[in-house]
């Protein structure tokens, strides 16, 4: 037996980065949540102001949930703000999470956790671009 397959050997499986597998799935569902607010709020905006308020009035058609998610913002927004603490609570955690000693397993963990990070700051940033569109603007235009 290999030492890469020896039980004493830890790997990207085993319990010892069980804090970074549950950070990197909480980063990945905020980033699902946080499009959600882009679909709501962020995207009908952009198309209005372009002047494209046929290609929005063909997208409401096609897609007529966009209406319901607008309709109901604040609760998509409170969802994805829920799904952004926690993937920042689980990100928080796993910060000082060991890595295995075998510097390719190592690396490949450091690359998980650095992967996990820039999912959930792109989370954090489409979730403040969808928050400016549907809250901020419409308070400061009127």
């Amino acid at each position: 037996m290999s030492d890469a397959q020896s039980p004493l050997v830890p790997t990207l499986r085993g319990d010892l980065n069980t804090e970074l597998r549950r950070a990197r799935v909480a980063s990945t569902l905020s980033i699902f949540t946080s499009s959600g607010t882009l679909v709501c709020c962020a995207l009908p905006a952009l198309l209005v102001v372009l002047g494209a308020g046929a290609a929005l009035s063909g997208l409401v058609s096609t897609v007529p949930q966009i209406v319901w998610l607008s309709a109901n913002k604040e609760l998509v927004f409170g969802v994805a703000a829920a799904m952004l603490a926690a993937a920042g609570t689980l990100q928080w955690q796993a910060r000082r999470a060991p890595c295995p000693a075998d510097p390719v397993l190592a690396s490949a963990c450091m690359r998980v956790r650095r992967t996990s990070m820039w999912i959930f700051a792109g989370s954090a940033a489409i979730f403040l671009v969808g928050a400016l569109f549907a809250f901020v603007l419409p308070a400061v235009l009127g």
